[in-house]
C-alpha cells in the first residue's frame, strides 16, 4: 500500500529470506569479489532498505524478484553494489606508508631519472588516500625542476567517486593533515558557519577519478604505474580473489615499482612477481 507521499510502505517485519540472501550474496561475490557471509544478513537488510524506499518497491521479496526475474539488474546493478560496499577512509591513514614513499620510493625514482611519477589509488573511496598521496608527492617534488606527478584514483562505488571529485570535506576529516600542508593544499569555506574545506586546485588537477571493478580480468589503466596503493580491500576477498586482484595489479606495475597494501593484509604466499621490502610494501622484480 502506498503512503501519503506515493511511495510504497515497507512492512516493519520484512526480512530477507534465506533464498534471497543467498542469491544476493552470490551475485555480489561474483560481481565484486566481496564476501557476504550469513552473519551480515542484518547489515545487508539495513543497506538495501534505502533502495526499496527510492524504488518504491514494497518488500525484499519484490526487490529480488525485480532484480533476478525481470532484468532489474540492468538498471539497479550500480546502486546495489554502492549499497553494499564499505568505504572507510582517512587522510594519512597508515602514515608509515607515506613516510616510506617520501624516504625511499621518491628518491629512488628521482635517482633513476624519472620525470613523471605515476601513482594509482585503486580503492580510493571518498578521495582521502589519493589526495594524501598528492600532498606528499607535491611536497617531495615541489623544488625539483622538470619533475611532475599524476595520480589516477578508482573505486567500485559511484557514490564515493562523486564525493572524491567534489573534494569537499568536513574540517574534522582533514585534521590529520599538518597545519603547514593545510595552509598549502586545503581551502577554507568563505562562510565561517560552514564547517567545510576543499582540496586546492593545484592537487585536484593532478588526480583523475574513474570507476573500476577490481574483479575485471584486465584493468583499463592506460600507463604502467610506479606506485600502486591497494589498501584494506583484500580483507574482503577470499584467497582465490586475492590472487586474481594482486596479479592484475602487478600487471599494471612497472618493474621496480611499488605496491602498498593494508597493514592487516598480506601478499605473501601468492605466485607474484614482487618481493617484500617493508611492512606491507612490495617491490616488483
Amino acid at each position: 500500500m502506498a503512503n501519503a507521499s506515493g511511495l510504497a510502505r515497507q512492512p516493519l517485519d520484512d526480512r530477507l529470506s534465506t533464498r534471497n540472501f543467498e542469491r544476493l550474496a552470490k551475485y555480489i561475490y561474483d560481481y565484486s569479489g566481496i564476501k557476504m557471509p550469513v552473519s551480515k544478513v542484518t547489515m545487508l537488510e539495513g543497506r538495501l532498505r534505502r533502495r526499496l524506499r527510492v524504488t518504491g518497491i514494497a518488500t525484499f521479496d519484490d526487490y529480488c524478484d525485480y532484480l533476478f526475474n525481470h532484468n532489474g539488474l540492468e538498471s539497479e546493478q550500480v546502486y546495489l553494489i554502492d549499497a553494499v560496499t564499505t568505504n572507510k577512509t582517512d587522510f594519512f591513514r597508515e602514515p608509515k606508508h607515506f613516510d616510506y614513499l617520501i624516504s625511499s620510493v621518491v628518491p629512488e625514482l628521482l635517482m633513476a631519472g624519472e620525470t613523471m611519477i605515476r601513482a594509482w589509488s585503486s580503492a580510493c573511496s571518498t578521495g582521502a588516500e589519493p589526495y594524501t598521496m598528492a600532498m606528499v608527492l607535491s611536497e617531495c617534488l615541489g623544488q625539483k625542476q622538470g619533475v611532475d606527478f599524476r595520480i589516477i584514483a578508482t573505486d567500485l562505488s559511484t557514490d564515493v567517486l562523486q564525493t572524491a571529485r567534489r573534494a569537499i570535506y568536513s574540517s574534522e576529516i582533514v585534521s590529520p593533515v599538518s597545519k603547514e600542508m593545510q595552509r598549502k593544499y586545503i581551502m577554507q569555506a568563505v562562510d565561517p558557519r560552514r564547517d567545510e574545506v576543499r582540496i586546492a586546485p593545484i592537487l585536484r588537477q593532478r588526480v583523475g577519478f574513474g570507476r573500476l571493478n577490481l574483479m575485471d580480468d584486465a584493468y583499463a589503466i592506460k600507463d604502467m604505474q610506479h606506485v600502486i596503493f591497494c589498501r584494506n580491500v583484500l580483507i574482503y576477498f577470499d584467497k582465490p580473489t586475492q590472487q586474481h586482484v594482486l596479479s592484475r595489479l602487478c600487471d599494471c606495475l612497472l618493474p621496480g615499482g611499488y605496491l602498498f597494501i593494508g597493514h592487516s593484509e598480506t601478499a605473501t604466499g601468492f605466485n607474484l612477481p614482487i618481493k617484500q621490502v617493508a611492512n606491507t610494501v612490495f617491490k616488483r622484480a
